[in-house]
């Protein structure tokens, strides 16, 4: 296949070529005439798995034949030659055992970290474990590196460094990088002696670790050997070549230039990087944009080339006339934009690649294509965590850690997986439904196995109610493990719990697991949790939370591919897989700093020039090959350069590759300005397109402000006294209530709001007033704050919010114990929390309400007391709005709260901070007003063309209302008049 050559065989493809086209094209040619067989010797190396099929692919449909051997340059040890060496160590069981090894370190010296950190922390050593043990750097080579003034950092470093020492003493515990660089090197050692007669070919690899770099070497140098490096610049003049490698070997960098790898790799073999002979009889689609974009990527110290060749490139205008520029201006219009191009892609048979390391915007992608029912194929799949089998397992785990409360619990029962083994999963879903409206949503945080027994017990159309809270409560209202236990003992409850979710109620449910491991990605979520378990020896002792901790790690780390088989022609691609294919039309999205080329990562173990002096890799390393493949990509025929000018938070910053260019651009000349013009514009025309997509075909008009008619007949004959302030200030929501008989859901996720607080502290004075009842003791502070303790305690389940308001009600102990002496030099009390209604029997009006507090003069007049948790009204809002006290007085006179009808006087207790009273001295003049006024409001809503207008006074205009969104509040505010309509009729 090759002429004989006592050099390194070395080639390259040129920018913009399909790479996997080119290989098969040069190895056919260099295979004709030769017989069919001839293609089955041949050995192909390949960096990726994708690259592998697809070579395999592309192979068979070109003829039928033999096929050449293809695997990735990862997969050595299927070799025969490579028998006898043990196996390696699965990643999680090097892990398990590194995590096992820091705690132990972490319990001598707990002041290096703290244990929260012990996964990351074993998650970073074993990258950093398997870097060295790529690079063949050692433990005992670190120990000597010139540390600077970092010595004290360095030590606690050192520290943890010294747990890696053991995993290269020997070949019994082999890492994969290890037993990888093991067969490396043995198969190198093995060429050398004994080469194979046949070829073999390392293609697609630009070298960038150690390892792979060690094996290319190793084939080049074979009779019939051979290394294919992707994406080569020919257009990089020989004294920029020199200038980059130099700088580098004067620690002037250059590592971060799109070629440096490769001019790295063909150096150390001998060759000089621009005479690589090319790979097969191919030319790049568009050598003078190649010519463009590398003359954009020149390392930092020459471009002041710029302004010499850039002119000489001459009309640009043929050069990018393929490359449409995006700049939107949010992530979402990027996204609809891209899912607009791939979608015409689709329908004009074109093969269309989105390549981006942002995986929000491929899954925001992803989401816009839905649109038209186009799937993508993702390269990089889906992480198992978020697929139906993954997210059981991680609220499983988490339920197994922390009890599951209201909102986590209807999360499990709602699972599509939940209940998937029976018939039964329709009625399981009614009574989850039931359970959260009846039970759950107004209830406390968490459901207690009686409540859940006595809804249970209340169904009588319904059988099975009761076997099927008895199966929920056995299996999720139980409290959680304290203390650690062997990781094996978590695995087999994890599945067995969630193996019993899925299954459902039955007497065989221990056997059955439902449709948990059913389609493809419950397969693949079995196959990963088996795998753990098989390791699950290794992990010592965890406790329920560092259990869920970790099993959510490796849930997120695992891939699975999409069951649903995606469209043929439209892809997403990670930089990697897109460095070696090419497609009709390539897509580079997401092109802004900090995402194209991402941020380096910290490193908490060796700084920068550590990393140098060790010979490992620098984070430069990463942002050269980030530079390559999009200089590999944007070289191809159809190309869009897209990105957003904001985040979520920010404007942001163009990816520094695009910066070079358009800034080459701006500045050659009018010619390359205007080129870049239609570049853009050519992008706005997909812009435009994007947003016109979400804009309504007809201009759409704002909801009127609603002031809805019914029916005098409909109106509501019955309020409580709290609801006739809200009738006052936002008609509509007792319009919604009381007549659509639409009543706002209480939240499902229980929080220390501002409600919970008004009920716990009215438990707090009801207990006090009780105890007290006979008089107030000499302690009475100390009793009101032991009291309050005990309240919260059995009100208030978040501590917290315990300590918080048990602080509050401490501050104002002194001040509400002298005011409650006042009060009961006064009177006494009477009631508390007495219900009350007064029917009007002209119109047969019932109002009804709830006194917080009655007490009883001696000559039998009552004071009415009201306990605000917040503010006591001002006199304004007294005035025009809050006549709550007034009107329970009124009540009171007409016999609602028993046989006492005088009031002497109305005060509310502000227990906000500090404390305030807000008294009035009650005259029958007063209360008679009050009638006044409250009859000529209930005239007023009694006429047929009064409407219930929405928020037509409320206290502050931030104020939400509960039925803003049915008033489609937001098309309208409190400036447009409101618009009367008879409905009902």
């Amino acid at each position: 296949m090759f002429e004989p050559t006592d050099k390194p065989r070395l080639f390259a493809t040129p920018l913009g070529v399909d790479f996997t086209a080119a290989l098969i094209d040069g190895v056919e040619a260099r295979l004709q005439g030769q017989p069919p067989e001839a293609l089955a010797r041949v050995e192909i190396y390949v960096n990726t798995a994708r690259m592998q099929r697809r070579l395999t692919a592309q192979f068979a449909q070109r003829r039928a034949s033999f096929l050449p051997r293809i695997r990735p340059v990862t997969d050595l040890a299927a070799r025969p030659d490579m028998a006898g060496l043990p196996p390696a160590m699965s990643p999680l069981r090097e892990r398990l055992q590194l995590s096992q090894l820091i705690a132990r370190l972490l319990d001598q010296r707990p002041d290096l970290a703290p244990r929260a950190a012990l996964y990351a922390l074993a998650d970073s050593l074993a990258d950093l474990m398997g870097e060295m043990q790529e690079e063949r750097v050692t433990p005992g080579m670190l120990h000597n590196l010139d540390v600077g003034d970092h010595a004290q950092h360095w030590q606690r470093s050192q520290a943890f460094l010294s747990i890696v020492a053991p995993f290269f003493a020997g070949d019994d515990s082999l890492t994969v990088e290890a037993r990888h660089s093991a067969i490396v090197d043995r198969l190198a050692r093995l060429w050398q002696t004994a080469p194979p007669d046949h070829p073999v070919i390392v293609a697609g690899s630009t070298g960038s670790r150690g390892v792979t770099a060690r094996l290319m070497r190793a084939v080049a140098g074979l009779p019939q050997g051979a290394v294919v490096l992707p994406g080569l610049d020919y257009d990089m003049p020989d004294t920029v070549w020199q200038g980059l490698l130099q700088g580098r070997a004067m620690g002037l960098g250059g590592e971060d230039h799109p070629q440096y790898r490769l001019g790295r790799f063909a150096t150390d073999l001998g060759l000089a990087p621009g005479a690589v002979p090319v790979w097969g009889a191919v030319s790049p689609p568009h050598p003078l944009r190649n010519r463009l974009i590398s003359l954009a990527l020149r390392p930092a110290p020459v471009t002041d080339q710029w302004r010499e060749e850039g002119p000489k490139l001459g009309d640009l205008t043929g050069a990018v006339a393929g490359l449409t520029l995006i700049e939107a201006p949010t992530p979402q219009a990027e996204a609809t934009a891209i899912a607009l191009r791939l979608r015409q892609a689709a329908e004009d048979g074109q093969t269309a690649a989105l390549i981006s390391p942002d995986r929000t915007l491929t899954r925001q992608v992803t989401a816009a294509l839905d649109r038209w029912q186009i799937l993508p194929d993702d390269s990089a799949g889906q992480p198992v965590a978020l697929t139906a089998p993954g997210r059981l397992l991680r609220h499983v785990a988490e339920a197994m850690a922390t009890r599951p409360n209201a909102e986590a619990l209807l999360v499990l029962l709602k699972h599509p997986l939940c209940h998937s083994g029976r018939d039964g999963r329709g009625q399981h879903l009614l009574r989850s439904r039931d359970l959260e409206l009846q039970v759950l949503r107004g209830g406390g945080p968490y459901l207690e196995r009686a409540d859940l027994m006595v809804w249970a017990g209340a169904r009588d159309s319904d059988p099975g109610a009761v076997d099927w809270a008895v199966w929920l409560a056995d299996l999720l209202l139980v409290d959680p493990a304290i203390g650690a236990v062997p990781f094996a003992d978590h695995v087999a409850r994890h599945l067995a719990l969630a193996g019993a979710l899925a299954a459902g109620p039955g007497d065989d449910a221990e056997t059955r697991t439902g449709a948990l491991w059913e389609r493809e990605d419950g397969q693949t979520a079995g196959r990963l949790m088996q795998a753990v378990a098989a390791d699950a020896d290794a992990g010592g002792d965890l406790t329920p939370v560092e259990y869920r901790d970790l099993i959510s790690a490796v849930l997120q780390d695992a891939e699975a591919r999409n069951p649903v088989r995606p469209h043929a022609h439209i892809m997403i691609w990670g930089a990697l897989e897109a460095r070696v294919q090419g497609a009709d039309l390539m897509i580079l999205a997401g092109l802004n700093e900090g995402i194209w080329p991402a941020a380096p990562g910290a490193d908490p173990w060796l700084n920068r020039a550590m990393r140098a002096e060790a010979g490992l890799r620098l984070p430069d390393r990463q942002i050269g090959l980030s530079a390559h493949d999009f200089q590999q990509a944007v070289a191809g025929n159809e190309v869009w350069l897209s990105r957003s000018r904001r985040d979520a938070e920010t404007e942001t910053v163009p990816s520094r590759w695009l910066n070079r260019l358009l800034n080459l651009m701006e500045g050659t000349g009018e010619g390359a300005h205007a080129a870049l013009k239609e570049m853009r514009a050519r992008g706005d025309i997909w812009l435009a397109r994007a947003e016109a997509l979400g804009t309504p075909e007809a201009p759409v008009d704002p909801a009127p402000r609603p002031s809805p008619c019914p029916p005098v007949a409909a109106r509501p004959a019955r309020l409580s006294v709290t609801q006739i302030e809200k009738l006052v200030r936002d008609p509509y929501a007792i319009y919604a209530l009381k007549v659509l008989g639409l009543k706002p859901l209480d939240p499902l996720r229980q929080t220390p709001d501002a409600r919970l607080r008004g009920t716990t502290l009215h438990a707090i004075l009801r207990r006090f007033i009780k105890a007290t009842d006979a008089g107030l003791p000499e302690a009475a502070e100390d009793l009101f704050n032991r009291l309050t303790a005990e309240a919260l305690e059995q009100e208030v389940p978040w501590p917290v919010a315990r300590r918080l308001w048990q602080a509050r009600m401490a501050r104002i102990a002194p001040w509400f114990v002298t005011t409650e002496r006042d009060r009961r030099a006064f009177a006494a009390p009477h009631l508390l929390e007495i219900k009350g209604k007064l029917t009007f029997p002209e119109t047969g009006f019932t109002l009804s309400g709830t006194a917080d507090r009655l007490d009883r003069t001696a000559d039998g007049a009552l004071a009415i007391y009201d306990y605000k948790t917040g503010s006591v009204p001002s006199a304004d809002q007294e005035r025009y709005f809050n006549k709550q006290l007034w009107l329970e007085a009124m009540m009171a006179r007409g016999g609602a709260f028993g046989d006492a009808r005088q009031v002497a006087r109305i005060a509310y207790i502000g227990l906000g901070s500090g404390g305030r009273l807000l008294t009035h001295e009650v005259t029958d003049a007063e209360i008679d007003l009050i009638a006044t006024e409250f009859d000529a409001l209930l005239t007023h809503y009694a006429e047929p063309a009064t409407g219930y207008t929405a928020r037509r006074a409320m206290a502050e205009l931030r104020y939400a209302g509960d039925y803003d969104h049915l008033a489609r509040y937001g098309e309208w505010d409190e400036t447009t008049p409101p618009q009367s309509e008879e409905v009902g009729g």
